[in-house]
């Protein structure tokens, strides 16, 4: 019973000293290609943002989100605004360009 507790045990051992020197080392040059790879820039794939479409499309947004209360107040007062359901379209498409713009 002794001997084959002690057979086991040495089995197991064996197995995992085996296993464990089944591992190969990372070579130098390749651990050196890893580092260099890591260390390298990521190339910027982004398009430029035109600061100047930015910041007309900005201003025309900040212009209509401007003229909106009054014509919520005249909408209040029974006096629909002509144009409001195309100044909150127009607010929604430049909200959109400038987002897509900006996540680039």
């Amino acid at each position: 019973m002794r001997s084959t507790c002690i057979i086991l045990s040495a089995l197991i051992s064996l197995g995992i000293l085996c296993q464990a020197q089944s591992s190969r080392p990372i070579p130098d040059g390749l651990r050196h290609a890893k580092e260099l790879n890591a260390s390298l820039p990521v190339p910027n794939s982004q398009v430029p943002v035109d600061a100047m479409a930015l910041k007309h499309d900005a201003e025309e947004l900040s212009n209509l989100a401007a003229s909106v209360p009054t014509d919520v107040q005249s909408v209040s007062k029974g006096l629909i605004s002509k144009d409001l359901i195309q100044k909150l379209k127009q607010i929604e498409k430049l909200s959109k360009r400038l987002r897509n713009q900006l996540d680039r």
